[in-house]
């Protein structure tokens, strides 16, 4: 079987794109693609799976979002940017388009040739200062973006620049794993430096690992940290391992617009011959 494909990444946030509309693979059958062909070294590799298909809807098309463990994801931030792009470059969207997600729908704009916005999805679930029983945390915030919401966890971590993600992988996936989250959470590690940025660090659950960037991650956390400032709004910079996301909040309207580059990486066939569906 030879399916065409192409690579792409938004902040270091890499992906699989495949239009399925013309494929036609069914859900368990993306479910076993992306556990397979994102499997680094053995497989093209990469964080996720993203597949345009029809919409159900009145969007331009539908997302559909595999973590690379084969999990079907509500919503991914940077993904979301990416396949705006390709639904641009592809012809099957123009500059401004709506995409569905299983979290709703998201509005994407095209801002420039690889510099792309979308609305990420309002938050619907908010806790503040959960006690966490670990000395290394005082605290534990908890956003979900969406509905069905897109769990995340919003650590305040001092020193986090200098913090080797070793250091970090066993707290992450202790908090990942916390009881008191129903669907488990991404784990967004932060820290705001002396002008006002954050830096981010996030452990994505179905990644189940550091990744470079998570676009809902930066969401949420430039929405806790806004929250925490008392402002009504604001234009947050986050630093994260890949680069550099915007992220606009309005606290107000619950409004989370998420700006960064969408990169096409490249194209071609995946012909691997261990791949079964």
């Amino acid at each position: 079987m030879t399916i065409p494909y192409t690579k792409m990444q938004g902040a270091g946030n890499d992906f699989i794109v495949i239009d399925n509309r013309t494929l036609k693979f069914s859900h368990e059958q993306l479910s076993q693609f992306a556990a397979q062909v994102c499997h680094r070294k053995f497989s093209v590799g990469a964080d996720a799976v993203m597949a345009v298909d029809f919409p159900t809807g009145t969007a331009d098309f539908r997302m559909r979002f595999y973590n690379a463990d084969g999990t079907e994801a509500e919503m991914c931030g940077n993904g979301a940017r990416c396949i705006a792009r390709y639904a641009f470059e592809k012809g099957i969207a123009g500059e401004q388009m709506t995409i569905e997600t299983v979290a709703g729908d998201v509005p994407a704009w095209r801002l420039s040739a690889k510099h792309y916005k979308v609305t990420l999805n309002p938050p619907t679930v908010t806790t503040f200062d959960q006690a966490y029983p670990n000395p290394m945390v005082s605290f534990v915030d908890y956003v979900e973006l969406g509905d069905p919401g897109i769990p995340h966890a919003v650590v305040h971590y001092p020193g986090l620049a200098e913090t080797e993600l070793e250091q970090l992988a066993e707290l992450a996936k202790e908090i990942r794993c916390w009881e008191v989250f129903p669907k488990g959470a991404n784990v967004n590690f932060y820290e705001e430096d002396d002008k006002g940025e954050l830096i981010v660090r996030t452990y994505e659950r179905g990644v189940e690992g550091f990744t470079y960037a998570c676009g809902t991650g930066s969401g949420a956390t430039a929405y806790v940290v806004t929250k925490r400032h008392q402002q009504a709004a604001a234009n947050v910079l986050l630093h994260v391992l890949g680069g550099e996301l915007t992220v606009e909040v309005d606290v107000d309207q619950g409004a989370l617009e998420l700006i960064g580059d969408a990169v096409m990486v490249s194209e071609g066939l995946i012909l691997d011959e261990n791949l079964t569906l």
